[in-house]
């Protein structure tokens, strides 16, 4: 469903990807972990489009793709229907039809209920939740998370991990998982790519990598503080 194939992007004389190159097959969940400012958010504009590569391609066999930011990013103005209903805007459904898509991506996300409700009426949670729902509301093909934990405590980060485990199994989607939280990616992902600075430096499945021995893999893992990433988790 998606080839990312030998991408490089620099900012001005900072090289942030370095050849980059994996694929992710149709309802297959792959983390893209390692520490913050290795260049993994990168990977994901440049495969909205909201970056060009310097070098190499994405290769998408679809342009339905579904966001989540790492902020829920939901206009507090809006209820949560016409925060979805942004995103359907295009497809010119009629109204039944856009209340009836709106209803059922809430109830995947136990938010049915929270329909008419605004964005600051929610928990941090919940609104997380919603943006899960905006993200979907399209079935895309391809959904993107970035960062989708981060600054959740470890009961809330469980409850989303559940729900993006869900929606991979309702949905189909090749998703890619951008994260260095250790649960979110060993409960999530069947397979998952290790990068630093710019570059892969462990690839496999999710289970080898909780058992690998592999000093970038090992270190990442455990959290150590002496090894080859020491440079970039300081």
């Amino acid at each position: 469903m998606l080839e990312i194939q030998n991408l490089h992007k620099a900012f001005g004389s900072r090289e942030v990807l370095k050849g980059i190159s994996f694929d992710v097959h149709t309802g297959e969940m792959v983390g893209l972990i390692g520490p913050s400012g290795c260049g993994k958010s990168t990977i994901l504009k440049l495969i909205c489009g909201l970056l060009t590569p310097d070098e190499g391609q994405v290769v998408r066999r679809s342009d339905e793709i579904g966001l989540v930011f790492q902020g829920s990013a939901l206009l507090n103005s809006l209820t949560i229907r016409e925060n979805l209903a942004l995103a359907l805007y295009h497809r010119n459904l009629s109204k039944a039809e856009e209340n009836e898509t709106i209803k059922e991506k809430l109830h995947l996300v136990g938010l049915a209920d929270y329909v008419d409700s605004y964005p600051t009426q929610l928990s941090g949670g919940q609104q997380k939740r919603t943006s899960f729902a905006r993200a979907i509301v399209n079935d895309p093909k391809i959904i993107l998370y970035d960062e989708p934990t981060t600054g959740l405590d470890p009961v809330m980060s469980t409850i989303i991990e559940d729900y993006m485990i869900k929606l991979g199994e309702e949905l189909k989607a090749a998703s890619i998982i951008v994260t260095h939280q250790y649960s979110t990616w060993t409960r999530t992902t069947e397979r998952v790519i290790l990068m630093h600075s710019g570059d892969t430096v462990w690839k496999g499945s999710t289970e080898e990598a909780m058992h690998s021995d592999n000093a970038y893999m090992k270190q990442f893992a455990e959290g150590l503080k002496e090894g080859p990433m020491l440079s970039g988790l300081q």
